[in-house]
């Protein structure tokens, strides 16, 4: 298995001094996905897995956490034995995940590899497919739900909003689908330069984010915005 390491990040993992740990590689084909090049490489360009473990067990007791990101971590059958070795040096460990991986995703929460998970909510179910590009994604998501509001491990939820493939209903129906959950966070698109199928479509207001924010907090009413809204 091949690995991206950025070696500091104040951000991917709220309250931690951490680093990061991606891989290539996705099962989903999100039009708005800010990363393309991670999600369709190979990894040829990536650090062998034991290259990163080297350098976790120096930064050791410097480090407080490791975040595994991609592309989506859990594509790859080795990475939650990957995240037992890093939790076993010490460090807290949190998991970005797309869920359409539940049984991975299960063996991680019932090990107790992970200190927190942050799930992505792609859109209303009955837009998933759609928004996800990938048809079969539904059940497998709708699971991932299930077994991370059965509380065994902290997590939030997340959702970037664009502004073309997300309406203010659409928020009214995650929040009944999601409903209770403790974190839900929405974020505004920001360009990349790397999106996947680029449209300027994709651009959000602060009033639409507003409004998809009002939608849900009948139902979450912890959901907040994170990060830069748009035009700031």
């Amino acid at each position: 298995m091949r690995l991206g390491l950025q070696k500091l990040t104040l951000l991917d993992f709220p309250g931690e001094v951490a680093c990061t740990v991606f891989s290539c590689g996705c099962n989903f084909r999100c039009p708005f996905c800010h990363n393309a090049s991670l999600v369709l490489s190979a990894g040829d360009e990536l650090l062998p897995d034991a290259e990163v473990l080297a350098f976790l067990r120096k930064r050791a007791g410097i480090l407080d956490g490791v975040c595994f990101t991609g592309g989506e971590p859990l594509l790859h059958e080795a990475v939650p034995d990957f995240m037992r070795q890093v939790k076993e040096m010490g460090y807290k460990v949190k998991l970005d995940t797309n869920g359409s991986f539940p049984e991975r995703l299960q063996r991680v929460l019932e090990s107790r590899v992970a200190d927190y998970v942050a799930m992505d909510i792609k859109n209303s179910p009955a837009k998933y497919a759609e928004t996800s590009g990938c048809g079969n994604a539904l059940p497998l998501v709708e699971r991932s739900v299930e077994l991370l509001m059965a509380g065994a491990v902290p997590y939030e939820f997340r959702t970037t909003v664009t502004g073309n493939l997300h309406e203010a209903e659409d928020f009214a129906a995650i929040g009944r689908w999601i409903a209770g959950a403790p974190r839900y966070f929405l974020q505004a698109f920001l360009e990349s330069g790397e999106v996947l199928v680029p449209d300027p479509g994709y651009a959000v207001s602060t009033e639409k984010l507003a409004a998809c924010l009002a939608a849900v907090r009948p139902f979450v009413p912890a959901a907040a915005i994170r990060g830069r809204e748009p035009g700031k």
